[in-house]
Parts: structure tokens; C-alpha cells; sequence
């Protein structure tokens, strides 16, 4: 049984004197060289003339899939542009999270090792040329998981392995966070159950043109539907709000980027929560009228304030690469990687695939 035990509030402005972190992997070189390339890609884009015409998959769903972070509401990474009016989308994600952390402070400890199944079946309808609604129901199973051997793999022929899983190297499954003896959050593997339903508003303000890009506005809100004993739901409404922006920079590349703000209610296991800002920078290149390729960056400030671990308390930077590929004319596939980033360490999912089916039915 896991269960998200009440503690009292922590100091905000608390340092500790013996910080030792063996958190979530460390690895600067391969990393900074995904990030410098996006960039790069993206500052050549920008150089390019610009034109209107080719027509995107948009930028990757992605959402913060730490396991605590996402607790509160999610502001997926959208496109600017809408559904036309009648249109019908139904759109069913798998993604796998790899998560490890082990984090031992005066004030807190943190020992986090286990994977994450996270099924999401999203319906989207457009009401009017400018304007769609949507709805997203989640469901959760954590268990032991798969990746650790490939990611030894790669640890291992690049940087090293990262602390953390040296630290848990025998440990099969964790997931236990306490502070000043009090358990926060603590969770049984093979736990499955539901996770709190979302429903999404996009109003398109603005049409692309050769100058403008098209921009929209979002709007979301969270109802507290998920099992808080399974550290599946925060037990709390949320609502967030949010600009899209899309524009073609050359042929076959387009630039998305969106930011959102989110506001949380409530409590989640005794911790004061704070307003959450993401955004996202993507490029994608259509090699075909039917494939294309994406690089983004995302980055999410945390919920949670002053609990004494890193775990928690800091921010999550991530790049994410991936392909899409339209098998019939209304049927899309796409397939995505989202790896942690070491500009801010310790806080993020260690690695998460992902795989989608979009059908539209046209009206």
C-alpha cells in the first residue's frame, strides 16, 4: 500500500550544512553536446528566409514526468494551431519513466528507485475554427522496470555510472521520502490506479502569415480524481494557463515553443505548494510530407518549497528528440526519448520513452 503521510511545514530559507547528494545522473558531456546542437540547429533556422506553407506534427506532449512533480496539473507541449471546427482527435500515449534518486540530508532523505508506466488517452473536438477543447484521462502501474541494463550501458560508455545507481546497484525496487523521521511519500511496487483527469481549452488568436507566427492562448484545470494512497493524485484541483506559438522558418523547419503557467491548490502530503512555470523550445524538420524529426527542450520550476532535498525543491531541465510519421492520412505515430539534464541536477526522471497513436476523424 503506498500512502502520502501529513507533515508539518518545513523552513523555507533552510540550508543544510552537510549536503551530499547521490541524485539523479550526472552527465554533462554527452548532454551539453545534445543541448549546443539543438541550438545550433535553431539559430541556423532563424537565419534562413522565411516562409508559410509547410504543415508540422507539432511539438512532443511532453509533461514533467518526475513522479511527485506530476502530481499537480501538466501543460503538455502543444502547437499554436487548432483543430478545424468538427473535427475529432483521439490520441492514446505510452510512456515508461525510469526514476533513481538517493539523497540523504539532516532534514530529509530521499531513496527513489523504481519505473513508471503512464497511459493517457487524450480526445480533443473542435468547437469552432479558433477554438478546441480536450479532455485527459491517465492511468499509472509502478513496478521494478526494464531500463536499468541499457542505461547501465550507456552510463557506462559515456560519463560513468551516475551516483545514485551506484548507491542502489542492489536495491531492485524503492520509494520512500521522509523528513525529520516523518514518511512524505511512500509507494508499493506494482501499485496501478488511476491518476487525476484534465480537461484543456486553445483559443488560435493569431493565424500564421510570412511575418507573424500563429499563437495561441490554453487553459487548463485538474480535477482530483487520481488515488492518493497510490501517490497517483494530489487530491486537489489545479488550473494553468498558457501562450503556443508555431512559426515556419524555412522550408520543411518549423519552430514551436509554448509557456504555461500553473497554479495548485491545496496541500500534497502536508507540503506547501507554490505556482509552477514550463515552457518548451522545439524545432522540427519534415523530411517528408509524412516523417519528420524533432529536437525540444523543456524545463519545469517545482512545485514543492523548502523540504530540504533537492529531490523536490529544484527545477527540471530535459531535451527530447524523436520522430513522427503519418502511416495513413488520418492515423499519426510518433515515437520520443526524454533525457535529464545536468543544468540543474538531482531532481529530474532519470529517462523516459514514449510512443503515440493519433486518429482525427475529419468532419
Amino acid at each position: 500500500m503506498a500512502t502520502a503521510v501529513k507533515a508539518g511545514r518545513f523552513s523555507r530559507g533552510w540550508i543544510s550544512p552537510i549536503r551530499r547528494i547521490d541524485a539523479v545522473s550526472e552527465r554533462p558531456g554527452l548532454l551539453m553536446r545534445q543541448i549546443s546542437c539543438l541550438f545550433g540547429v535553431l539559430i541556423w533556422c532563424v537565419s534562413l528566409p522565411l516562409t508559410v506553407g509547410a504543415e508540422g506534427f507539432g511539438p512532443f506532449p511532453v509533461r514533467n514526468f518526475q513522479a511527485l512533480d506530476q502530481l499537480v496539473l501538466a501543460m503538455p507541449g502543444e502547437r499554436a494551431a487548432v483543430l478545424k471546427k468538427g473535427d475529432f482527435d483521439v490520441r492514446l500515449e505510452v510512456a515508461n519513466t525510469a526514476s533513481i534518486a538517493r539523497d540523504q540530508e539532516e532534514q530529509a532523505d530521499v531513496t527513489m528507485k523504481f519505473e513508471t508506466v503512464r497511459a493517457g488517452l487524450f480526445l480533443r473536438y473542435g468547437l469552432t475554427d479558433r477554438l478546441e477543447i480536450g479532455v485527459e484521462v491517465p492511468g499509472y502501474h509502478r513496478y521494478r522496470g526494464f531500463m536499468e541494463e541499457p542505461i547501465l550501458g550507456v552510463e557506462r560508455g559515456t560519463t560513468g555510472i551516475s551516483p545514485a545507481r551506484k548507491a542502489l546497484r542492489e536495491t531492485a525496487y524503492a520509494f520512500n521520502i521522509t523528513n525529520g523521521g516523518r514518511t512524505l511519500f511512500q509507494g508499493a511496487k506494482g501499485a496501478t490506479g488511476l491518476g487525476d483527469i484534465s480537461f484543456y481549452g486553445k483559443y488560435q488568436l493569431l493565424k500564421e502569415t510570412s511575418t507573424l507566427p500563429a499563437l495561441s492562448f490554453r487553459v487548463g484545470v485538474k480535477a482530483p480524481t487520481g488515488e492518493t494512497d497510490q501517490v497517483f493524485g494530489s487530491g486537489h484541483p489545479d488550473a494553468g494557463i498558457g501562450l503556443a506559438l508555431d512559426k515556419t522558418l524555412a522550408t520543411n523547419w518549423i519552430l514551436y515553443a509554448n509557456l504555461n503557467g500553473v497554479f495548485p491548490t491545496g496541500r500534497i502530503a502536508g507540503l506547501d505548494l507554490q505556482p509552477v512555470m514550463s515552457g518548451l523550445v522545439a524545432v522540427e524538420y519534415l523530411w517528408t510530407d509524412n516523417f519528420s524529426i524533432t529536437a525540444q527542450f523543456d524545463y519545469y520550476s517545482p512545485p514543492f518549497h523548502g523540504t530540504g532535498t533537492r529531490v523536490l525543491d529544484k527545477g527540471v531541465t530535459e531535451s527530447v528528440i524523436g520522430v513522427s510519421y503519418r502511416i495513413l492520412p488520418s492515423l499519426l505515430w510518433q515515437v520520443y526519448g526524454v533525457e535529464n539534464l545536468d543544468f540543474i541536477t538531482g531532481s529530474a526522471a532519470d529517462f523516459t520513452i514514449a510512443t503515440l497513436f493519433t486518429y482525427r476523424m475529419r468532419s
